[in-house]
């Protein structure tokens, strides 16, 4: 087969592997399973094969015209590249992990087919907007992801938990595809197609007429896809979906689909200092804002959350320096950590039969109870916290080396501003880093108390798959000096400088949260917490459900956990209530936007119940009004009827004479 024909098959299989698992998810259960599995483990492997083939060099093209429009024509095309190739492998590799760690961690869930079904078509979707070459085809796995998303996140719809934050997800994220898909006409109007190779062949040309506007538009879609700020608040909530879910989300789909887009068309976005400039503070903020939010969560799934929104700011900002390299490495590092961090939270939960790092610090024996979740785990937070030799560090570096060059005029792809602000956030974020992801190991594995629940070891499916993810978290970054051909052919090595201050900062935060919590621990077992413990029996999907609503019940709807045993609590101060609550964003949209389409709606129903109805039902009134009187003339009598007729001949006679006589007098 041709480069291209495999190409094709990676988007397909899924799909295909999908739309069978829902036709045969009631009449032969016995196959929901290996039609969840296979097909993405296929896709993964011939992914990697076209990898391979790729090899780093010329990017490969093909299209045929899907549709005539008359003037901008769409057309169904692939455009593989260095950065396309690696993407989907990670997409591949990730979303098989998380289909064999399902059928664990979903045993018996009766909703398993159509979930099953629904991961496949979300892989699908990432994979169709890798591949494609046009950026309508791009848009139909953007948006398909979306309304997936939506019905992954609501799985446990018996919860208001879940209801809530998978209608949030689907609204804040459309909110930001109204601009995009405006940029994306406005782009096509201005270069003449949709083709990505035709967009970047009319930038090079100086064919961009309107770029700051086409930018900004842009970004307002990747803000809230890829959960930058102010569009980020969507993707804590998300939480309240299966952990496996929250892996494929955060990891390798939608989220990844933002960075990867801009990265895509960064020669677009850089004929605009100012969108770069606009960028750079969207990233700083969103890297400073959730690092501080992460430390004051008490949910260690929403700690999580928090570290994506962070780590796609980092991302954010190397398109910011205009260093797509940089970018897409670091979504790849992160792309395998963070899957690790996931999927190993989902088997500490259904360990310790909670989400609360509050009680998982009450608690002893945890360690010994899920040795593959901590092991995998404390490998995949140094990556987090950028340690050097794991991946994580070489990739952070990547961005901070760029954004330090643009900084002093190495480079001159973007404002010195965008990376001077880059560079001073991302310091800042790697202090931060390390802090929470110090916590999350200190309150989840370091817990003194009750010994933790012991059920039996856990399933294969559930810790092998932390293995194979955990192979690229420690050994990717060490592939930096080989892996430069897929990315434009520029080195990725840090230098000296960035690496020793970034490391250090992050070893300072690592340390201090170590020494406060030597200092809070003593109280934990003079603190009881209110969170309630799921019983341990039951399926792993069970138990998270169980215990996100035994957290809302004990905390309310912020999670904010009233532990002075919590480091976070210390080192925050004042800000930590604050910080639990996301700074309030959500009560601040609510505010502004929420209450007053609220009274808007209200007022149109009033006028709606109140005024037209009135108009209408009194119109219908009359009309029955007359008709009463109309029908009570219907006597059924004919000499009624005569005598009428005779008496309205004679009035009609009296008038014609009285009207011929006042015209003769005048």
């Amino acid at each position: 087969m041709t480069t291209t024909t495999l190409a094709v098959l990676v988007p397909l299989l899924p799909f295909l592997g999908a739309a069978a698992g829902l036709l045969l998810g009631r009449t032969a259960p016995g196959f929901v399973r290996p039609l969840a599995v296979l097909p993405t483990l296929a896709a993964a492997v011939i992914a990697a094969v076209v990898a391979a083939r790729q090899g780093g060099g010329r990017a490969i093209d093909a299209a045929t015209q899907l549709t005539p429009t008359g003037s901008v024509p769409i057309d169904l095309a692939l455009h593989l590249d260095g950065f396309a190739v690696l993407v989907a492998v990670l997409v591949g590799l990730v979303a098989t992990c998380v289909q064999i760690y399902s059928t664990a961690y979903l045993r018996d869930d009766p909703r398993y087919p159509s979930y099953a079904a629904l991961v496949s078509l979300f892989t699908s979707a990432m994979l169709l907007v890798v591949y494609s070459g046009d950026l309508m085809v791009l848009l139909v796995g953007w948006e398909i992801m979306g309304i997936c998303s939506y019905f992954l996140v609501g799985h446990y719809w018996e919860t208001p938990e879940a209801r809530a934050a998978s209608l949030k997800a689907f609204l804040v994220t459309k909110l930001g595809d109204v601009p995009f898909l405006i940029g994306l006409f406005a782009l096509a109007a201005d270069t003449g197609t949709f083709r990505i190779t035709g967009i970047l062949g009319a930038v090079a040309n100086g064919g961009l007429d309107h770029p700051t506007l086409i930018a900004v538009l842009l970004l307002a879609g990747v803000a809230g896809k890829s959960a930058q700020f102010p569009l980020h608040t969507w993707l804590p909530d998300a939480m309240a979906g299966p952990t496996p879910v929250s892996a494929l989300i955060h990891a390798a789909t939608m989220v990844a689909a933002g960075i990867y887009f801009v990265a895509r068309l960064l020669p677009v976005f850089a004929q605009s200092g100012a969108a770069l400039v606009v960028l750079a503070v969207m990233a700083a903020i969103t890297m400073i804002g959730s690092g501080l939010a992460a430390l004051a969560q008490d949910d260690i799934k929403r700690v999580l959350a928090y570290s994506t929104i962070g780590q796609l700011g980092y991302m954010a900002g190397a398109l910011a320096v205009g260093d797509r390299g940089a970018a897409v490495f670091h979504l790849l590092s992160h792309g395998a950590f963070k899957a690790v961090l996931f999927l190993a939270a989902g088997v500490v939960i259904h360990a310790a039969g909670t989400n609360s790092l509050a009680a998982m610090s009450r608690m002893s024996g945890l360690t010994k109870r899920i040795p593959d979740a901590y092991w995998t785990m404390t490998v995949a937070l140094f990556a987090l916290a950028a340690i050097p030799p794991f991946a994580g560090f070489f990739s952070k570096e990547a961005i901070l080396v760029a954004a330090e060059h643009t900084a002093l005029g190495d480079r001159h792809v973007a404002p010195a501003a965008a990376g001077w602000t880059v560079l001073v956030a991302g310091l800042l974020a790697a202090v931060l880093t390390a802090a929470y992801a110090t916590r999350l190991w200190l309150l989840a594995f370091r817990g003194r108390g009750a010994e933790a629940p012991d059920h039996g070891r856990q399933p294969v499916a559930m810790t092998a798959v932390l293995w194979v993810l955990a192979v690229p978290t420690i050994a990717f970054g060490l592939t930096v000096g080989a892996i430069t051909d897929w990315f434009d052919g520029h080195s990725l090595t840090p230098t000296v400088t960035t690496a020793v201050l970034s490391t250090g900062v992050g070893l300072v935060g690592g340390l201090v949260t170590y020494g406060v919590w030597r200092h809070t621990s003593a109280l934990a077992a003079r603190t009881r917490v209110g969170t309630v413990v799921a019983h341990p029996d039951a399926e792993p999907a069970l138990i998270e459900a169980q215990a996100m609503t035994a957290h809302t019940a004990a905390y309310g709807a912020d999670g904010d956990a009233p532990d002075p045993a919590d480091p976070g609590r210390l080192l925050l101060g004042p800000l930590h209530h604050h910080a639990a609550a996301g700074f309030h964003l959500d009560a601040l949209y609510t505010a502004l936007f929420v209450r007053p389409v609220q009274a808007a709606a209200s007022l149109v129903r009033f006028l709606d119940c109140e005024v037209v109805d009135t108009y209408v039902h009194g119109s219908g009134t009359l009309a029955r009004w007359l008709g009463t009187a109309v029908r009570r003339a219907q006597t059924g009598n004919v000499q009624t009827y005569l005598s009428a007729l005779l008496a309205g001949s004679l009035v009609l006679a009296i008038a014609a004479v009285v009207f011929a006589n006042v015209n003769a007098g005048s």
